[in-house]
């Protein structure tokens, strides 16, 4: 019988795409697969999969008693539920699946998605980051394989604990170009024809992304619209930056949507911006989906100068690296990039050869032979 594998995650499981990537990849493989994550009073219907999920709804959607709650409830299904390998996605989910582990001596696979004790929101809370290290410190280095999403952050993890991290990427599933060509997709999503577009995405657009900057920007550019698609918890504040520069005509904000979705929007778009800033140690190291998914779409990027991002964007020549954080630089940006027609077709044309070496079916191969070796 076909190896079961248990994937955890503290997401709802609607926009997760690495998680997603790796549960389709291993269901094609040959392995039962079975993706755990939460339900929250705000998520959508989760779009049919290939392998068979569950969401915990837990009463608590936040803070120390939502991690401790999840976990303690992950440990439990992990103990009485069959399992060959179990793959923990970040460490808010490890407690759980590193005792599940051990009492059932079965492999134990972790995927960090970022270096998780350096995001911002322990950063500025020192208690809770130390508790956090010691987790890590205790489940961290007894994870049979470990796997992150880019060199910095294997790096940084080796010299730590002295661990090997396999660096697995997250670029998308390579999929048909739409057969639409951009003004057709905007008559589709009911998005203007004679607008330059600009589009922020992502399942984290919070404190230190740039997005507070970015809106105070449209205020220096006409005729211009800013699409901000997905979920955040600096939302709130851009939705009243909108209403006090008067941007209401500038900005559109739209919720999370389905892949499929998300690359209508992305497509229609003329830009792609990613601005994270060099605040902490894990934003400065980043590499997020978003960039991959512009290359995706065929559009250009304006990305901020942190050294994994602006390394793609100069190896592959696929637009521009803003210097600062001034509104006013990011909009003399956007503007220089949309006025450059010949440019613009030239970075275009090079997200098309990005796009074929950065994409999933050459990136999976590294996720298979480590699931090899352990079965």
């Amino acid at each position: 019988m076909a190896q079961r594998i248990l994937i955890s995650v503290t997401s709802d499981l609607t926009t997760d795409q690495r998680v997603n990537r790796t549960a389709t990849t291993l269901k094609e493989a040959g392995y039962r697969v079975l993706v755990i994550g939460r339900l929250l009073k705000t998520s959508t219907e989760s779009s049919p999969k290939r392998y068979r999920t569950l969401r915990f709804k837990l009463w608590a959607e936040k803070g120390p008693l939502f991690y401790a709650f999840f976990n303690i409830r992950l440990f439990w299904f992990l103990i009485w539920h069959h399992a060959d390998i179990l793959v923990s996605n970040d460490l808010d989910t490890l407690p759980a699946n590193f005792l599940a582990a051990k009492l059932k001596k079965i492999p134990l696979v972790y995927d960090s998605h970022e270096y998780f004790t350096g995001v911002p929101e322990l950063s500025n809370r020192p208690r809770t980051q130390r508790i956090w290290k010691r987790i890590e410190k205790i489940c961290l280095p007894n994870a049979d394989h470990a796997i992150t999403v880019n060199y910095s952050i294997a790096k940084i993890y080796k010299q730590e604990y002295n661990k090997s991290f396999e660096v697995i990427r997250n670029v998308p599933i390579t999929t048909k170009p739409f057969l639409k060509d951009r003004s057709s997709l905007r008559t589709e999503l009911g998005l203007p024809q004679d607008k330059n577009i600009i589009i922020l995405q992502g399942a984290g657009i919070n404190i230190d992304r740039g997005a507070e900057e970015l809106v105070e920007a449209m205020s220096y550019l006409s005729n211009y619209l800013l699409l901000i698609v997905g979920s955040g918890d600096v939302l709130p504040k851009l939705k009243k930056l909108v209403v006090t520069n008067n941007l209401k005509k500038n900005v559109s904000f739209i919720p999370k949507q389905p892949i499929d979705i998300l690359r209508k929007y992305t497509a229609a778009a003329n830009l792609g911006i990613t601005l994270d800033k060099d605040s902490n140690i894990n934003y400065k190291y980043s590499l997020p989906n978003k960039i991959f998914d512009y290359i995706h779409a065929g559009i250009p990027v304006l990305a901020s100068n942190l050294p994994e991002i602006s390394k793609i964007v100069a190896q592959y020549n696929i637009g521009k690296i803003c210097p600062d954080h001034n509104p006013k630089t990011i909009a003399k940006y956007i503007k220089e990039m949309l006025q450059a027609e010949d440019e613009m077709k030239i970075w275009e044309k090079n997200t098309t050869f990005a796009a074929k070496e950065l994409n999933w079916d050459k990136e999976k191969e590294k996720l298979l032979a480590i699931f090899k070796k352990i079965g």
